[in-house]
């Protein structure tokens, strides 16, 4: 006998006690972001919706759930910083969340170290052993399928500089499962990490 489902169209509401979307579509990479705007304010906060599109060129991108100073900073200069968020690296994160005014700056506040990049004028978190650079590309204003604008936006940018620490390069090769990884996942505060034990080598078929 095969399980009972529960089925729902979510523009009727899911009838739970938390919406399941975020936890089903997950857990995701955090899209930890650096950005600076026009007046030389700087801006760090964590997105939830945050993932790669493209290899060549690499292209990454993150929503913004509302017009917020990530949108704003990265409209106004075209350039962000994604920053690795490790388990190490949760708590600091976290404060990061804080909505503060836009003069707050959030490395302050979270008690991390803002180091230059090379490539772009926003600065990237030292304490992140992984960095891309980027140059925004898109910026899309979501719709429904109804055709009517959604208050989010998809911003995607080129990644057009790479830090990697050398000690998560084992021969050659970025180790994933030694960088620990810090994940969303669904509920209201669900994180995980990735490690060894969830490593599993497959090939593609020839």
């Amino acid at each position: 006998m095969s399980d009972s489902i529960h089925f729902y169209e979510p523009r009727h509401g899911h009838g739970l006690p938390h919406d399941p979307f975020n936890a089903i579509v997950g857990p995701r990479p955090i899209g930890w972001i650096s950005s600076k705007g026009s007046n030389g304010s700087v801006n760090l906060a964590p997105y939830s919706f945050f993932n790669a599109f493209n290899y060549t060129p690499p292209i990454v991108g993150f929503a913004s759930i509302g017009a917020k100073d990530t949108l704003r900073n990265v409209q106004q200069t075209g350039e962000f910083v994604w920053n690795l968020v490790t388990h190490d690296l949760a708590q600091p994160m976290n404060q990061t969340c804080a909505a503060v005014p836009p003069e707050v700056d959030e490395f302050v506040l979270a008690g991390l170290t803002p180091v230059a990049s090379r490539l772009v004028n926003v600065p990237r978190v030292e304490q992140s052993p992984v960095s891309f650079e980027c140059r925004c590309t898109q910026i899309v204003q979501l719709q429904s399928i109804s055709g009517d604008t959604v208050p989010t936006w998809l911003v995607l940018g080129e990644v057009v500089a790479v830090h990697i620490a050398q000690r998560l390069l084992k021969d050659g090769v970025y180790d994933t499962a030694r960088a620990g990884h810090l994940l969303r996942a669904g509920g209201p505060g669900d994180y995980f990490t990735v490690g060894p034990e969830q490593l599993l080598h497959m090939r593609r078929p020839a």
